[in-house]
Parts: structure tokens; C-alpha cells; sequence
């Protein structure tokens, strides 16, 4: 694979991924985006009432992400994503798009090619028992500590052929952004 234009920081709600996702964008110097800030008011007020989010609620969401990073990555803008991602079929879209993504116009003589991300997947792993002593603590958000559960029930941990890393929550913020530069490196 080449190297990524993006890196998709995800996991569950509580894993992180904000702050990883911003302090590495700042370490690196590309574009941070939080996919909570492009929710529609919809969803958010779904959570609010303690109601997870659905296929039907998530996938024009990560539609909206991908054709963000496709926008930027194509400019030369590298991005940092903060995003739950949790299946792979949402990961598969923040890449392709919904259908596969569009295609781009092929040049004569030359096969169609799939408009999609170069994504390096960090996946930040831990208990539920850590995860939801830091959504405990955790003030202002509008993700409930009792939606939780339902984000460890349908989470898809990436593997092969997926691009990926996977990394502990207990390690501290230094840790962790150490380890994603290396790889990147």
C-alpha cells in the first residue's frame, strides 16, 4: 500500500480518539478532523436520549467523512480522522465511499480507477471496565456512558488485509503518538 493520506484514529466512544487524532495532527502538521463535529443534529439528539445510532443514522454520516477526506487528500492535504468506525463496512466507506466509491474518468487506453482514501487504521483498544471509567468522567458530551455497551457489541476490530495498528488505551498520550509516528516513518 502507499502511504497513507489519512490516518483514521478509532475506536470506541471514551477510547481517545480526539485527543490522539489532535495531537498527532499537530505533531505531523496535517488536518484534524472530529467526526463527532459532523454529525446532524439528528443523531445527536438520538444519543442524548440514550438511543444508539443505526446503519440507516451512520452511513450518510460517513459519507459526508469520505468525501471530506477525498477532497483534501486529493489537494496534497494530509488528514488525521477521529472517528467510532466501528465495522469494517464504515471503515470500508470512509475509504471507497458508499457504493465503492465514484469513479474517476479514465483516460484512453487506461482501466477505470476506484476514487478512494490510502488510510492507516490506529485502532485504541481497551476494557470496557477502563473505557467507561473515562466516560464516567468525561462532562459535555453528547454521547451517554449507557451507550457504551452498544458500541463494544457491534465493534468490528480491524484485521487483514485492512491497514491497521492496534493500540492499548492504558499506554499514556506520548506512547501512543510514539508508536503511530513509527509506523508511519
Amino acid at each position: 500500500m502507499a502511504a497513507p493520506g489519512a490516518v483514521l484514529v478509532m475506536g470506541v466512544s471514551g477510547s481517545g480518539k480526539s485527543t490522539v487524532g489532535a495531537q498527532l495532527a499537530c505533531e505531523l502538521g496535517w488536518k484534524f478532523y472530529d467526526a463527532d463535529d459532523y454529525h446532524p443534529e439528528e443523531n445527536r439528539m438520538k444519543m442524548r436520549k440514550g438511543i444508539p445510532l443505526n446503519d440507516q443514522d451512520r452511513i450518510p454520516w460517513l459519507c459526508n467523512l469520505h468525501d471530506i477526506l477525498l477532497r483534501d487528500v486529493a489537494t496534497g492535504q494530509h488528514v488525521v480522522l477521529a472517528c467510532s468506525a466501528l465495522k469494517k463496512v464504515y471503515r470500508d466507506i470512509l475509504i471507497r465511499g458508499k457504493d465503492g466509491g465514484p469513479r474517476k474518468c479514465a483516460e484512453p487506453g487506461k482501466e477505470d480507477k476506484l476514487a478512494e482514501v490510502k488510510l492507516l487504521v490506529v485502532h485504541l483498544s481497551g476494557s470496557f471496565e477502563v473505557i467507561s471509567g473515562r466516560l464516567l468522567r468525561r462532562k459535555g458530551h453528547f454521547m451517554p456512558p449507557e451507550l457504551l455497551q452498544s458500541q463494544f457489541d457491534i465493534l468490528e476490530p480491524p484485521s487483514a488485509p485492512e491497514n491497521f495498528i492496534q493500540i492499548s488505551v492504558d499506554k499514556d498520550l506520548s506512547e501512543i503518538i510514539a508508536t503511530i509516528l513509527k509506523v508511519l516513518k
